[in-house]
């Protein structure tokens, strides 16, 4: 998406999380074909990206992949119809989620062993981009169409 000068905020975030929730999934759908990039295989794969062993198998990532593009729909929706409870309540739940997940993180900076890849990718990438993202969502959520507030 181009930067617009007239372009609310709000819908600059929505179109950041929305693609960041989506590459994440598109991500996920790619390890349900048994690829391992970046690790060399799904041992170490895991242990990065959880920081324990977990299959990389449809099951275990196929329902991740809907939740991921869910909220990424949810996020985009409501930064369009800003006025819709529903996608509001949507919203919300994702910036619930995320501020989880970063809270999560935090607890793993402290639990976790600081030689591990999961450790450092945690603590580089995946808590920072969530408690930002879940802010950049809250702030999607809270928004009301200027126009419709006159």
């Amino acid at each position: 998406m181009l930067h617009r000068p007239d372009t609310p905020a709000p819908t600059r975030a929505a179109a950041l999380i929305a693609s960041v929730l989506t590459a994440d999934a598109v991500l996920h759908l790619y390890w349900t074909t048994g690829a391992t990039w970046p690790a060399v295989d799904e041992g170490s794969l895991s242990q990065a990206v959880l920081g324990t062993d977990v299959p990389f198998t449809p099951p275990v990532l196929l329902p991740l992949v809907a939740l991921l593009l869910t909220a990424a729909a949810f996020v985009l929706a409501h930064s369009r119809r800003p006025g819709h409870l529903l996608l509001r309540l949507g919203t919300l739940a994702v910036a619930a989620g995320l501020s989880l997940r970063a809270s999560a993180g935090i607890y793993w900076l402290i639990a976790e062993e600081p030689g591990t890849a999961f450790y450092w990718l945690n603590l580089m990438l995946y808590t920072p981009l969530c408690a930002v993202l879940a802010v950049a969502a809250l702030r999607v959520a809270r928004w009301k169409d200027a126009a419709r507030a006159r």
